[in-house]
């Protein structure tokens, strides 16, 4: 199948095939509706179920970001585990964002922007970001990703990426932990199921002495 290869298209080609799948999301089942032309529209993939299931749970306000949302399931969780927070759902692929905007009314949550990159406001801060980012755009795409949007973490916040062993996660823990500003640390939080989970932490206090404490 050629489809999950372009799921970072801005606008896949052929026409829109909805369908309807049941998820487990924020520790409840939950009906959604994805589409052909996007990530893992089947399911929840495998990388974003390990995200959720290694990240503790997100801050209770503030901007909260979905780098890469795709149909939604990591900005879905976000909404509904910190309903008063300002959840930012980010794509390039405008039916991915058309799905979010979707399942959020149909779940009835109103503080999820399903927007595209440029259109996040150029002086937001996030108290968290949660990413399974799209690896197989290349290299140099992904990495001005990261240092687009990691260094808004507001100091004291933390980053979560999840990338799969095989196709680069310690290359990218190494050059994360190289190109961030230097009040940032990189650690390894989990290992599950072939994934490694990323925790980019933004200090607020001494790069020498403020402690980071892992998932428990």
């Amino acid at each position: 199948m050629a489809e999950p290869e372009h799921y970072f298209s801005a606008t896949p080609s052929g026409p829109v095939k909805y369908r309807t799948i049941t998820a487990q999301l924020a520790g409840r089942s939950v009906t959604v509706t994805t589409a052909n032309g996007i990530f893992s529209p089947e399911r929840v993939d495998v990388g974003t179920s390990v995200l959720l299931a290694h990240t503790p749970a997100p801050p209770p306000g503030g901007n909260l970001l979905d780098l890469g949302c795709g149909w939604g399931p990591v900005a879905l969780t976000l909404a509904l585990e910190s309903p008063r927070a300002t959840i930012w759902a980010v794509d390039v692929n405008e039916r991915a964002l058309d799905l979010v905007r979707m399942n959020a009314e149909a779940l009835g949550l109103t503080n999820v922007n399903a927007v595209l990159p440029q259109d996040v406001p150029a002086d937001a801060l996030f108290t968290t970001i949660w990413s399974n980012p799209p690896i197989r755009v290349g290299k140099n795409e992904l990495h001005d990703m990261m240092l687009r949007w990691l260094p808004r973490l507001e100091p004291g916040s933390d980053a979560w990426l999840v990338v799969q062993r095989n196709l680069g996660s310690d290359s990218l823990h190494r050059w994360l932990q190289a190109e961030l500003p230097k009040d940032f640390a990189v650690l390894r939080a989990a290992t599950n199921k072939g994934y490694r989970v990323l925790r980019a932490r933004h200090r607020s206090g001494s790069a020498t002495t403020e402690a980071i404490d892992l998932v428990p």
